[in-house]
């Protein structure tokens, strides 16, 4: 039964007594208490070795006052934010040997409140002996982005002598926690290539379908009123290449650069282009009946699919107004310009 159900004026009389460091006692109801800790249930039905009409129950090493919170806890499962900030450590520890799971979240959550620089080694060794993980993970977290400091404290000088395992598990921790972050800006960067490549393939049809300020479309000439578009930026470096593509006498050799990225944007454009008897962007159809007669290597493939997945992720993700805000792809840009290169091969 649990405490709760007791009413004021059925609560039994006090049947047990809590023996604390110093000898204090606290009474308490053997009922409530074994209702809340199965580990204080199982002491309460165990034979005492002396005979005696007292029945006690000793916690010892901690203090008596947070002793006398943890057996109030027990009965009413609450506990004031002062008392909290008093005697959390003990009160986690508590929770900790006695299985009262309800304490021991409520001690996580506010000790993790009461977190610093200088408190962090400490709380993370009670948090690895109290079984903790949040609390534990908060702790690694704080002393990896303020290691510096952390190295000054007089928690991380204790520890570097007696717990060398928990300094390593800190190392490892921020050895990771370094490898996520490369990890995730590498994503990053390449995520945003991939959606600078699928802007450039909407400028590629635009240009040879509508036109654009220097470029008309395919066989016909640009119109000398034609307004910048949306995405102009990119689209001015597209139009820029389709012209030096169209008059570069080094092209048919293999020996420009620049023809080459031309060349990889138009063959990505007919790996993705869908309707290809309709399509007026040049090439594409040669492309594609290129790609069934030889087939696509897997590197050019997984490009390919990477572009679609960022294009569809970024039409489905990001409103209109933000999409426009997108970065504009340089076509001229040295990470583009490897990376089209390194597609060519």
């Amino acid at each position: 039964m649990s405490p709760n159900n007791f009413d004021a004026g059925e609560m039994p009389e006090f049947d047990i007594q809590i023996i604390t460091s110093g000898g204090h006692r606290i009474p308490a109801h053997s009922t409530v208490l074994a209702s809340a800790s199965s580990v204080l249930e199982s002491i309460l039905v165990r034979p005492q070795k002396k005979r005696s009409s007292e029945k006690t129950i000793r916690i010892l090493g901690v203090p008596c006052d947070a002793v006398s919170v943890f057996v109030q806890f027990l009965s009413s499962f609450k506990c004031t934010k002062e008392q909290m900030k008093k005697h959390g450590i003990h009160l986690l520890a508590l929770s900790h040997v006695y299985l009262v799971p309800q304490l021991k979240q409520r001690c996580t959550k506010g000790l993790a409140e009461q977190l610093t620089i200088e408190n962090a080694v400490d709380m993370l060794q009670l948090a690895r002996l109290c079984d903790a993980p949040d609390l534990y993970l908060k702790c690694l977290k704080l002393i990896s982005t303020n290691f510096k400091k952390t190295e000054k404290t007089e928690g991380w000088k204790f520890l570097l002598d007696h717990d060398p395992q928990l300094e390593l598990e800190i190392l490892q921790f921020m050895d990771e926690a370094d490898s996520r972050k490369k990890r995730t800006r590498r994503h990053r960067r390449e995520q945003n290539l991939y959606l600078q490549l699928s802007e450039a393939m909407d400028c590629i049809e635009h240009i040879c379908t509508e036109g654009c300020t220097s470029v008309g479309p395919c066989g016909e000439e640009p119109c000398t009123k034609k307004l910048p578009c949306s995405k102009f930026k990119t689209c001015q470096g597209v139009q820029l290449l389709i012209r030096h593509f169209a008059t570069c006498k080094r092209r048919v050799n293999g020996g420009c650069l620049r023809c080459k990225r031309m060349w990889q944007l138009l063959r990505l454009h007919s790996s993705i282009c869908d309707q290809p008897d309709e399509c007026r962007v040049p090439l594409c159809r040669q492309f594609k009946e290129k790609v069934q007669r030889k087939g696509d290597d897997g590197l050019w493939k997984s490009l390919v699919e990477k572009v679609v997945s960022a294009r569809a992720l970024s039409s489905l993700s990001l409103p209109k107004r933000k999409r426009e805000e997108e970065p504009k792809m340089n076509l001229h840009h040295h990470q583009v310009r490897s990376f089209l290169t390194t597609q060519c091969h």
